[in-house]
């Protein structure tokens, strides 16, 4: 590799960031509440507005959204929660912490989403939830998963964590899930370098979960505003420290509002690679379902058998000349964390599929053309030969 090259190395991901970010951190500093405080809840107000739900609690990530929205529902030990194995490990994860068993199932191969078919073969006596991932911001098809779930009575949880920006049915993905989490990592699409959001339409859920977050701590007798008595904290049950700064909320609200934006650009560069890339024999490109359409939080494609190299070949090759790409999601099941669970997964051909032959394209708001024609051009000649 010359020196050339590894100077111009295209990123995976990067974060936009600008101006306006700088000012809102810096009226968040002079104001010397940087805690969790008002930012954070217009944070939550500008979201709920967004995503058109009643009910927003910001927290300090989506990994701690998820665990709230178990709680809330009082899952517990000795229930079962269907959740996709292509999925990052936090969701899994999330119901480990509650005692509950994460039971694995499959997805369909074609936008890595868990349908109501994978999750029939999944469901158990002891089921009593559910959480879908909108897999890389592909919006799950929910409709019939609700139905499915309604009918058993069984709580759907929706991990978004990646979709903020995308739609399913014309509206903002999450909006008809019991409770739906999001995350603002330092590489989706509206970040606050760290941080998440769980929002729920029911009252009471929202109402536990907000007191959770902090300790579970409850209305001090000395609370109110122009009280300056000593407050005295009454914790109502076990609770966790889960709360966001105002420090993050100032950037996220910041973020939010440039959301169209981003999107409609993630969009655009996504179009170019399908444009650059597509005719090529042998790889399988991610595009929007029927139903809806994808932020584009991450361009994934599949590199199948008859493609002219390896999935670890086309990255090597990709890394020669100077660009970041990265193997698609992980399959949990075959994680030594759970290897040797007791998880219920069966046959889940698909998802072993996906995690051995998927990969993720550079894509983030300032890749220039320059850059997406470089490594349209480097997977076209590792496949042998310029796409039509």
């Amino acid at each position: 590799m010359t020196a050339e090259i590894v100077l111009a190395r295209v990123s995976l991901t990067k974060p936009w960031l600008g101006a306006e970010e700088t000012e809102a951190l810096a009226e968040v500093v002079a104001s010397g509440l940087i805690g969790q405080g008002p930012k954070v809840k217009e944070f939550e107000a500008g979201f709920s507005a967004r995503q058109e739900v009643r009910h927003a609690i910001a927290t300090s990530s989506c990994t701690a959204a998820l665990h709230l929205a178990l709680v809330a529902a009082g899952i517990g030990p000795g229930d079962d929660v269907v959740v996709p194995s292509l999925s990052h490990i936090a969701t899994a994860n999330s119901v480990t912490y509650v005692g509950a068993r994460p039971v694995f199932c499959d997805v369909d191969p074609a936008t890595g989403d868990i349908t109501a078919e994978t999750i029939r073969a999944a469901l158990t006596l002891d089921t009593r939830a559910v959480i879908v991932v909108d897999h890389c911001g592909m919006p799950v098809d929910l409709d019939p998963i609700r139905e499915l779930c309604d009918r058993h009575e069984i709580t759907v949880i929706e991990d978004a964590g990646s979709a903020v920006g995308s739609l399913y049915k014309g509206r903002p993905v999450g909006t008809d899930a019991d409770m739906t989490v999001w995350s603002f990592h330092s590489d989706k699409v509206v970040t606050t370098g760290e941080g998440g959001m769980l929002t729920i339409h029911r009252a009471d859920w929202a109402a536990r979960a907000r007191t959770l977050r902090e300790h579970s701590r409850g209305p001090s007798p000395t609370d109110g505003q122009g009280s300056v008595q000593p407050r005295q904290d009454v914790s109502l049950e076990i609770g966790f420290n889960y709360c966001m700064t105002d420090l993050q909320a100032a950037v996220g609200t910041v973020q939010l509002g440039r959301l169209a934006q981003v999107v409609a650009r993630r969009r655009e560069i996504a179009g170019m690679y399908v444009a650059g890339l597509a005719g090529l024999k042998g790889l399988r490109l991610v595009v929007d379902p029927p139903y809806g359409t994808t932020n584009f939080q991450s361009f994934w494609v599949e590199v199948q058998p008859c493609f002219a190299t390896s999935r670890e070949g086309l990255l090597s090759r990709l890394a020669d000349a100077g660009i970041s790409a990265t193997c698609g999601t992980m399959a949990t099941h075959r994680q030594p964390a759970y290897r040797w669970r007791e998880t219920g997964h069966a046959r889940l051909q698909h998802t072993d599929r996906l995690t051995d032959s998927s990969l993720i394209l550079p894509l983030f708001h300032e890749l220039d053309t320059v850059s997406i024609h470089r490594i349209i051009n480097t997977i076209q000649t590792a496949g042998g030969g310029s796409a039509p």
